[in-house]
């Protein structure tokens, strides 16, 4: 085991970088079950190990930064949200442990990953294609087609969590997460055609399982949106946006409770029920996320004053939050998400829409957006650039 030293460094550092790392596990995680993939798997494991620092600096930057009890207040919760981190990042851990001792996932859940809200794909670079040479900078990735690079493969060696400055070569194989919209566009950018997934013949006809594998691809989306929302509640403060991702916690343990028949029913059918393992510690990897969430908005649930420095971390961090007010003369007022296509226009994900008064979380493609709402959404700061242009408002709403 690594022995921890503390190192003088500001909490809200310690808090970017371990909002930064958890996310980055997860997707890491996903990643590695998706691809079958044991090195992707072990980095994980070794973010684990950075955590473990971040955690400790956390803890003792909370006991040196309060000197009286409102700091010691406010400082209990900011601890609370790095403790939700550390929650998140140790149960990535414990999906990459159970690749690395073999634990089998069925063939449906590798072919319906992409169908998630937010996808992972693979691709290799040809040489002379549109990002041969470029930097993820220069090329803007996320903001032009919604999918962000999470690792790079460059012949036996991984690059991981690639910055603005890394530069594309041909070979190279990128792991990208995104939005479904803009994979085709990625692919083309990378210069080849998208790889169809091999199926495995064996439970091709179990609808126990093929509703198993359906509700854990909502259930990780469901996870996600929790975390983006808990962060959003203490971004803007909001009380309402906290008990959506109280009540998303108490639908996941609803849904864990059907998986948990549905499996049991499969197993009946599957000579080798080796391959519903995996999907029990999927499930519980999403409740996990989930719960983290909830604990993160136990802060405002609690009335716990969210110092102002907390503004700072989410919007320091790799994905910021951010909202707009659409206006009158806005390009998308009148237009159903689909038509706009915020995701690829702008890589932004949306979270929620609040249209006259009233919240619609998670909205779908044929929402139609109207000049007065607000819509909160999670992506890097160029896309929130043009998000602020596409909306008619030089500046984001102050309030709800």
């Amino acid at each position: 085991m690594t022995e921890l030293e503390y190192q003088p460094v500001s909490f809200k550092d310690v808090l970017i970088e371990m909002k930064d790392i958890a996310e980055l596990m997860v997707d890491l995680a996903y990643s590695a079950i998706l691809f079958e993939n044991e090195d992707i798997a072990h980095e994980v494991l070794n973010l684990e190990e950075s955590m473990n620092q971040l955690v400790y600096q956390a803890r003792i930057q909370s006991i040196l930064g309060a000197r009286r009890t409102d700091e010691a207040e406010s400082m209990s919760g900011m601890l609370q949200v790095a403790e939700a981190a550390e929650r998140i990042s140790n149960s990535a851990s414990e999906i990459a442990m159970i690749i690395l001792k073999n634990v089998k996932f069925p063939a449906k859940l590798r072919q319906v990953l992409p169908e998630a809200e937010e996808v992972t794909v693979r691709a290799k670079v040809m040489e002379n294609s549109q990002i041969d040479g470029k930097t993820l900078g220069e090329q803007k990735l996320q903001s032009t087609t919604g999918i962000r690079v999470i690792a790079i493969r460059r012949g036996v060696t991984w690059i991981y969590d690639p910055g603005r400055d890394t530069r594309i070569l041909d070979g190279d194989i990128l792991i990208a997460k995104g939005l479904e919209g803009g994979i085709s566009t990625f692919y083309s950018i990378a210069g080849v055609l998208p790889k169809k997934t091999e199926e495995e013949p064996e439970d091709a006809v179990v609808s126990d399982l093929d509703r198993a594998v359906s509700l854990i691809i909502d259930m990780k989306d469901q996870s996600e949106l929790a975390v983006g929302l808990a962060y959003t509640s203490l971004l803007f403060d909001s009380r309402e946006v906290a008990d959506e991702v109280v009540a998303l916690d108490s639908r996941m343990d609803d849904m864990r409770y059907r998986l948990d028949l549905w499996i049991l029913e499969a197993a009946k059918r599957i000579s080798n029920v080796e391959y519903l393992r995996g999907l029990l510690y999927m499930s519980s990897f999403a409740e996990n996320i989930s719960n983290a969430a909830s604990s993160i908005v136990d802060v405002i649930r609690r009335d716990i004053e969210i110092p102002p420095v907390f503004k700072r971390i989410v919007r320091e961090s790799d994905e910021i939050i951010t909202k707009v007010s659409v206006g009158k003369s806005s390009a998308l007022n009148g237009k159903t998400l689909k038509e706009a296509s915020l995701e690829t226009v702008t890589g932004m994900v949306v979270l929620a829409i609040n249209s006259h008064g009233r919240w619609k979380y998670r909205p779908g493609k044929n929402d139609v957006i109207h000049a007065g709402d607000i819509i909160i959404t999670k992506g890097r700061r160029d896309g929130e650039c043009r998000l602020h242009n596409l909306s008619g408002q030089t500046e984001d709403a102050d309030r709800w």
